[in-house]
């Protein structure tokens, strides 16, 4: 096992990321070591460290004179294919084994994709719950129908928080890990005096136990919902357990689906609970390893503006950007709605280059891995892969925003008005945006009625529209970028 800085700076991730899994890579060889396993292990700060996974390979090989070699494939293109190069000229015999992280094999989702025209997660998503039995009344889904995500898209009523959320108190190898991370990081984004995420196996069952007994029951009402303040809400806090290792997925959704038949949570929760994991999860990973590496260059959109600094400062009038990168600083974490139709909603109208909305994403957040976040983000928050992953771009008005949180009231802004100075950049963006990309989404099915209401402004109504967004882009930033971009459709 080697902790190597190629791997922490390829990307600068969030410093509460990597010592998330230095400490679990730490702790997972101690207790290999305690089942009486000899474990090579480099530290991130040992002289002889060659920084990168390769290297540390050829180091182990010179060093044990083992005669095989055994690995789990990788998680990201751009590593699997350095693993693929060393094992071609490798001195012994190099075997790269299945993830058993998923439920879904590589294999399995090509099957399912065959020659579909077009790949949507719910009827993958269907499939999935046939072939594991997960809230199946024998060949029909549990209350006749499959997905209840109508039924979970409610606004936060007035006055109600969530509730308290125990984080996991970091123990002396994770500390240890926060301190290096400190030491040898210390240009990194974010910040690690808030650090709670599980790095033990142990640590996160007790998160998955919490979440399961105190907070599924209102994850589906109010899993769409924002407010400020609260970085939380009713949201498992489970994902970098997942992606790390610590918790088996299907596992964990058979867990979820006992609560349903226990009557401890109701089914629209747990549907959309397990829909995360069954669904999206397995999904955009069989989405990356079928589509790359042509995938990571699509910009259907052409979009060709620099990434505003607020991004990273949080330093804007816009009171849910300044939240969510506020929260996002101090916790590694934002949920799937401030992601998807806060910065990626607004980095899409804004026309954000989708390689520094990539790399972005993939910086900021501690679960944040390529396989699961360029879908994400270059397919389902930015529409850059022409509608792969999602059948429309995410895009939205204030007014959204407004229905869905408290941002709204205190923000400099105005979110009713549609125009002006005061009026909510995301107004002045929308319309703008629909304009500009008219040639791409005006054939598009379910864009349809907005580009009616559009139709209707009259030619010098919606010139102005497009005016007014260009000068929006300008002044928060969102300058062209320096380099040439391509749309890939």
């Amino acid at each position: 096992m080697a902790e190597v800085r190629g791997e922490a700076t390829y990307v600068r991730h969030h410093k509460q990321k990597i010592a998330m899994i230095f400490a679990a890579m730490r702790g997972h060889a101690g207790r290999l070591a305690a089942r009486g396993v000899e474990v090579r292990y480099v530290r991130i700060d040992d002289a002889d460290n060659s920084h990168t996974i390769v290297g540390e390979l050829g180091r182990a090989l010179e060093a044990t004179g083992c005669n095989r070699v055994v690995m789990t494939e990788c998680g990201e293109w751009r590593l699997a294919k350095a693993l693929e190069a060393f094992a071609d000229s490798a001195p012994v015999p190099v075997e790269i084994r299945e993830d058993h992280l998923f439920i879904c094999s590589h294999e399995a989702f090509r099957r399912w994709s065959g020659d579909r025209r077009q790949l949507r997660m719910e009827y993958f998503y269907r499939e999935m719950r046939r072939q594991t039995g997960l809230l199946m009344d024998g060949a029909k889904p549990v209350g006749g129908q499959w997905n209840y995500d109508a039924d979970n898209r409610n606004r936060l009523p007035k006055g109600l928080r969530p509730p308290a959320r125990p984080r996991t108190a970091p123990g002396e190898i994770t500390l240890g890990a926060i301190a290096d991370v400190e030491r040898l990081f210390p240009d990194h984004f974010g910040d690690l005096d808030g650090f709670g995420w599980p790095t033990t196996p142990a640590e996160a069952e007790t998160a998955l136990d919490d979440f399961l007994s105190n907070i599924l029951p209102g994850f589906g009402d109010w899993q769409d919902a924002m407010a400020e303040g609260e970085p939380w809400m009713w949201h498992g806090l489970i994902s970098t357990a997942l992606n790390i290792g610590l918790l088996d997925p299907l596992e964990t959704c058979r867990r979820a689906e006992a609560a349903y038949r226990n009557g401890d949570a109701p089914l629209n929760a747990v549907e959309g609970f397990i829909r995360q994991i069954l669904g999206w999860r397995e999904f955009v990973r069989g989405v990356y390893w079928l589509k790359m590496p042509e995938y990571g260059l699509r910009n259907a959109l052409g979009a060709d503006r620099d990434l505003p600094w607020f991004f990273w400062s949080g330093q804007t009038d816009m009171a849910c950007v300044a939240d969510t990168v506020e929260s996002t600083r101090r916790n590694a974490y934002a949920h799937h709605i401030q992601r998807l139709m806060v910065t990626g909603n607004l980095a899409m109208l804004l026309g954000v280059d989708p390689d520094q909305v990539d790399a972005w994403y993939m910086t900021v957040f501690a679960d944040a891995f390529d396989w699961v976040e360029m879908p994400n983000t270059r397919g389902m928050a930015t529409f850059a892969d022409g509608g792969i992953v999602g059948s429309k771009p995410y895009a939205a008005s204030g007014a959204y925003i407004s229905r869905m949180s408290d941002y709204c009231g205190p923000c400099r802004y105005d979110v009713k008005a549609r125009s002006g100075e005061g009026a909510c950049p995301f107004n002045r963006l929308y319309w703008g945006f629909l304009e500009r990309n008219r040639g791409v989404l005006a054939g598009n099915a379910r864009v349809a009625m907005p580009y009616r209401t559009l139709d209707g402004f009259g030619e010098d109504r919606r010139k102005a529209l497009l005016a007014e967004a260009e000068e929006t882009r300008l002044s928060l930033g969102a300058i062209p970028t320096t380099k040439a971009v391509t749309a890939i459709e």
